[in-house]
C-alpha cells in the first residue's frame, strides 16, 4: 500500500519541522511549501493526499490557496492552521471548502484525528451511499449538495418545513462521509428538560447531584468519532447555547462534577423548522452560534416543491408496508393536487390510514379523503357539523402533531401546548389518541 503524501504550507521552519514528524509517526510522507506560489508548483507537478496550510503566509492570505485548490485540485481535503481563538477565519475557511481547521498552539493528539479523518474521507467510496429517493431537480440539487458536505467536517444546518425528511438528510451526510463508521446519535432538543440538559449533554460523575449514582457519558461522547444531530437546535435555551458554542470552538467538555475537561471528536450536525435569523434578530437564539452551526445550510425541500416524487414515495411507502396495495388513477391525481402540509410524514400517516381503509387491492381517492379533502389554502374552517366535533378534531389534530415533533416525549409535548402533564395525558385519553 502506498504512503499517504501530504503538504504542509507554512513559513515558519519550526511549524514544519513539528508537522513533518508528527505525520512521519503516522506514517506519512511530507511536502513542504513556505509560501502560496510554491504550494500551487507542487500541486501542479504531483498529486496529494491531504494539504496543512497556515493562513499567515509571505505572499498572501491562507484562504486564497484553500480556495484555488477547490477549484484546482477537487477532492484534496484542506485543514487550515489560524491563530488560537480566530474562529471569524476559521468560519470563512470552512465556508471556501476547507476540511477543518487547527487552532495555534498545535494539539497533537487534535492534529492527529483531522488527518485521519481527512484521509478515510478522500478515499471514500460514494457510489456504494444510500441517497434520498427522489427524480426531481430540488433533490438532485440537494443530492450534490449532501456529496459535497459529506466529505467535510464544517458543521452544517439543515432547515426546511416539518416532515421533509432532515434527519435523514442528516444521516446521509453522516454515512457518506469519514466518520461513517462512528456513531450517529440525533437528540431533540425541545424534548429534554432544561435541569437535565447539562448532564444529558456533557455527562456527569458520580455524586454530582441528588440522583447521580454512578458515571455517565453524555451525548457528545457517546458521539465520539462520529456525528451528533441537534435537531430542533432553535429550542435550546440560550445558556446552554453559550456552552454548546465552547464545545464546538474548543473540542472539549467538562462532565458536571469532574474537574478536569475532555476532548471530544464530533461532528455537529443541525436542524429546525423555525427560522433561525429571525430569532437572532429577536434575540432568541445566540447570533454567535448562529453563524457557527450555519456554516454551511442545506434547505430539504417541501413535498409539494418535488412535484412528481410524491408518486415515488408513495409507491415505495407501500412497498415498505409489505400491503399489497396500489394507488389508482384517481389516487395518484389526489397526492399530485394536495399540498401535504405535513409533508413526507403526512404522506406516510396518509397512506397507511389508506391501506387500513382500503376494502381491495386498489387505493382509491376516497380511501385518501380522510385529509386529501382539506383544502389547506382556505382561510375560513367549514361550518358544517357538530362545533364540538370540530373543535375536538382541532385538538386532535394539534396534539399529535406536538406528539410527533417532540418524538412522542409527552412532558415535552405539554411543554409545547402550553399544558401541564396531567392535562395532556387527560385530553390523550379523551380523545382516543392512544
Amino acid at each position: 500500500m502506498n504512503q499517504p503524501l501530504a503538504l504542509v504550507v507554512d513559513d515558519e521552519p519550526d511549524i514544519c519541522e513539528l508537522l513533518t514528524l508528527t505525520l512521519g509517526r503516522m506514517d506519512i510522507r511530507t511536502e513542504s511549501a513556505a509560501d502560496i506560489t510554491s504550494a500551487k508548483k507542487l500541486l501542479k507537478a504531483q498529486s496529494f493526499d491531504i494539504c496543512l496550510t497556515d493562513m499567515r503566509l509571505p505572499d498572501g492570505d491562507g484562504l486564497e490557496l484553500v480556495d484555488w485548490i477547490q477549484a484546482n485540485a477537487t477532492g484534496l481535503p484542506v485543514a487550515v492552521i489560524t491563530a488560537h481563538g480566530n474562529v471569524e477565519t476559521a468560519v470563512q475557511a470552512l465556508k471556501l471548502g476547507a476540511f477543518d481547521f487547527i487552532s495555534k498552539p498545535l494539539d497533537l493528539g487534535n492534529l492527529r484525528k483531522i488527518v485521519e479523518n481527512a484521509l478515510r474521507a478522500s478515499s471514500t467510496k460514494q457510489a456504494g451511499q444510500p441517497k434520498m429517493l427522489g427524480e426531481s431537480q430540488r433533490i438532485e440539487e440537494l443530492r450534490e449538495m449532501i456529496d459535497k458536505v459529506a466529505r467535510s467536517q464544517a458543521p452544517v444546518h439543515i432547515s426546511g418545513e416539518s416532515g421533509t425528511g432532515k434527519e435523514l438528510v442528516a444521516k446521509l451526510i453522516h454515512e457518506s462521509g469519514p466518520r461513517s463508521e462512528g456513531p450517529f446519535v440525533a437528540v431533540n432538543c425541545g424534548a429534554i428538560p432544561a435541569e437535565l440538559m447539562e448532564s444529558e449533554f456533557f455527562g456527569h460523575r458520580k455524586g454530582s447531584f441528588t440522583g447521580a449514582i454512578n458515571d455517565k457519558a453524555g451525548l457528545l461522547q457517546c458521539a465520539e468519532n462520529g456525528t451528533l444531530f441537534l435537531d430542533e437546535i432553535a429550542d435550546l435555551p440560550l445558556a446552554m447555547q453559550v456552552k454548546l458554542l465552547r464545545v464546538i470552538q474548543e473540542k472539549k467538555v467538562r462532565p458536571v462534577g469532574a474537574a478536569q475537561e475532555e476532548t471530544v471528536d464530533v461532528r455537529i450536525l443541525s436542524a429546525t423548522h423555525r427560522d433561525l435569523a429571525k430569532m437572532v434578530a429577536d434575540d432568541e437564539f445566540r447570533e454567535d452560534l448562529y453563524y457557527r452551526i450555519n456554516v454551511i445550510e442545506l434547505r430539504v425541500p417541501a413535498l409539494r416543491e418535488r412535484g412528481d416524487d410524491v408518486l415515488l414515495l408513495a409507491d415505495f411507502i407501500l412497498d415498505r408496508l409489505n400491503a399489497g396495495a396500489s394507488l389508482d388513477e384517481g389516487a395518484r391525481n389526489t397526492l399530485l393536487s394536495y399540498r401535504f402540509p405535513g409533508n413526507v410524514r403526512e404522506l406516510e400517516n396518509m397512506l397507511e390510514r389508506a391501506v387500513t381503509l382500503c376494502t381491495s387491492g386498489t387505493i382509491s381517492s376516497a380511501d385518501l379523503q380522510q385529509r386529501a379533502a382539506v383544502d389547506q389554502d382556505s382561510s375560513s374552517p367549514s361550518l358544517e357539523g357538530n362545533l364540538g366535533d370540530q373543535v375536538e378534531d382541532i385538538q386532535r389534530q394539534a396534539i399529535v402533531e406536538a406528539l410527533e415533533k417532540t418524538r412522542y416525549n409527552k412532558t415535552a409535548a405539554a411543554k409545547l401546548l402550553g399544558l401541564s402533564f396531567r392535562q395532556l395525558r387527560y385530553r390523550i385519553k379523551k380523545l382516543g389518541i392512544e
